[in-house]
């Protein structure tokens, strides 16, 4: 009969220790997954760091870098080159038919 008591204290501790509690076997594996998720979420985001600052560094230490950015975002030209727009005319949007005149 001491032994049937023993047992059956030994499997409700057993049950407690993984389904009960605030601190539960089953809460901590949770825990342990969700570090996980977030280790991982960090990694990315480190990552896109070194990124952005690699580009940082090429802008203020390369110049063609830079003169790549302007052209390409801002537009921009050298002094004596001509910038020409082209424009989708299937959209209707008339296209100019002559480039436009140097202010100088």
């Amino acid at each position: 009969m001491r032994r049937l008591v023993f047992l059956g204290l030994l499997a409700l501790a057993g049950y407690f220790a993984v389904f009960g509690g605030e601190y539960s076997a089953l809460d901590a594996r949770r825990a342990r997954a969700e570090l996980a998720a977030r280790r991982a979420e960090v990694t990315v985001e480190e990552r896109r760091i070194d990124s952005l600052q690699a580009r940082i560094d090429s802008l203020r230490h390369n110049d063609e870098a830079l003169e790549r950015l302007a052209r390409e975002r801002y537009g921009l030209i050298r002094d004596g080159e001509l910038l020409y727009r082209l424009t989708d005319t299937e959209r209707g949007e008339e296209s100019e038919e002559s480039p436009p005149e140097d202010p100088r």
